[in-house]
């Protein structure tokens, strides 16, 4: 059995099938496996996901698929959320409402990292370099409270540059692709999920759908 990730990119497709089975696979009486689908970026997410959500819900192996769950970062539809919703909740919620109801399916769940799936990295400052960890400890605190106007991307960009190319005579970037995945690869999941309560959200029904299937 296993669950079907839509993501938005490349980021996602690496890190996040061990990321979520480290946390899954201890509580479950059998392994479930997640295979992740990315796409281009968010705005080719929003004109495709509704196709291929239903072509693993509907096709020829849907009965071993736990569910279909899509996943967006809160911060990267631009001009996607009304203008009068401001806040987090507001935001997250009518996304979630929009996007499940075009697939309109009991086993599609859309989801979103609040603010970006960097966030989760934040809640544990002593993965990152040691010139960066003293400048994290407040955002460790909080994770998901690192806002719109510099989500968690942007922050850790200007940290990097900030911490790292200080006096190198160079400059340095956060890099995404290959940051994201070494840092992920030694961030403990349970300690994200004690501090983000969006991703704390997200595993719990991950995992109240993995029982539900007898797995």
């Amino acid at each position: 059995m296993k669950f079907v990730l839509l993501v938005e990119g490349d980021t996602e497709q690496r890190v996040l099938p061990g990321f979520f089975q480290r946390w899954l696979n201890p509580r479950l009486s059998q392994r479930v496996g997640v295979q992740v689908i990315p796409f281009n970026g968010c705005g080719e997410y929003l004109a495709r996901f509704a196709r291929k959500a239903r072509l693993h819900l509907d096709g020829p192996k849907s009965s071993q698929v736990i569910a279909v769950i899509g996943l967006l970062d809160l911060y990267g539809p631009q001009n996607f959320y009304p203008s009068h919703l401001r806040t987090v909740q507001e935001r997250y919620a009518w996304g979630q409402q929009k996007l499940q109801a075009e697939v309109s399916h009991l086993k599609f769940h859309q989801l979103f990292a609040v603010h970006e799936l960097e966030a989760w990295l934040l809640s544990d400052p002593d993965i990152f370099p040691i010139q960066l960890r003293a400048a994290l400890r407040n955002a460790a605190n909080n994770p998901e409270a690192v806002n719109f106007d510099q989500p968690p991307a942007k922050l850790l960009g200007r940290l990097y540059r900030e911490k790292l190319g200080a006096g190198s005579g160079k400059t340095e970037y956060y890099k995404k692709t290959a940051d994201g995945y070494d840092l992920f690869s030694k961030l403990d999941p349970a300690l994200a999920y004690q501090k983000c309560p969006r991703l704390k959200e997200l595993l719990d029904e991950m995992l109240r759908l993995a029982q539900a299937s007898g797995c």
